[in-house]
């Protein structure tokens, strides 16, 4: 059975490969280890080898796992990737670093308010839905403009760029499709004058061809940790 450190070694020599295809520096992009529903011991060993970014899905799955690795927190950055109700943006402006899957006003605006002065400021994805897919979040890429530039000028958040969970294809050019969708839909915000830097995109089964166009976060969970052994939690 493979160990965390070869399958952290197999995803970033997949990554690096992927960089290399497509003429971009390999530290342009950050890998995120989807660490939902794993425990805080394969979190700590994948932290132990170098790995400082991970990402969660379930608030309190995360709270508890951000505690018990309270002694490495100032080296680990951690990414809400999962849907965000609003009555859970307290405890997420509190204890995260990042947040993938904001795609609407009301939650940028308490993340905003909530968010403690002290700490930094909150790094914010936008979330655009980019198949068209109605039981999937997101915003419509036609209303990602105005969206983008009311949470931009929020405090305390940092609205760092776009995030998307495409429709799962297996076909190499059907997977680039989405991605650059997102990318494009990033350019032309770019253009309106907007700071951004990061696509969050590319997953598992998906990355190459998320890296082929642009992604800058690519979101690896089973590749690094292997298939999940047990439920999500509600």
């Amino acid at each position: 059975m493979a160990t965390i450190d070869t399958r952290l070694q197999t995803v970033k020599g997949r990554i690096a490969k992927a960089c290399a295809q497509a003429g971009r520096d390999v530290q342009s992009v950050t890998l995120l280890a989807v660490s939902k529903t794993q425990d805080a011991q394969a979190v700590r060993e994948a932290a132990e080898r170098g790995q400082a970014d991970f990402g969660e899905n379930y608030v309190q799955e995360a709270l508890d796992k951000i505690a018990a690795l309270a002694p490495l927190r100032a080296r680990l950055r951690w990414h809400l990737i999962g849907p965000l109700q609003s009555n859970k943006t307290r405890l997420v402006a509190e204890a995260f670093d990042w947040v993938h899957t904001v795609d609407r006003l009301k939650i940028a605006q308490r993340l905003a308010e909530q968010r403690p002065p002290q700490l930094a400021p909150l790094q914010v994805c936008l979330q655009v839905n980019v198949s068209g897919e109605a039981s999937k979040s997101g915003v419509a890429p036609a209303e990602l403009p105005a969206l983008a530039h009311a949470v931009a000028a929020l405090p305390r958040l940092q609205l760092r760029g776009l995030m998307a969970i495409p429709e799962p294809a297996h076909d190499p050019a059907a997977q680039r499709a989405p991605h650059r969708l997102l990318a494009t839909l990033l350019a032309e915000l770019r253009a309106q004058g907007l700071a951004l830097d990061t696509l969050s995109m590319g997953m598992s089964a998906d990355l190459e061809a998320a890296v082929a166009e642009g992604a800058t976060i690519v979101r690896v969970g089973t590749a690094l940790f292997g298939e999940r052994s047990r439920a999500a939690p509600g």
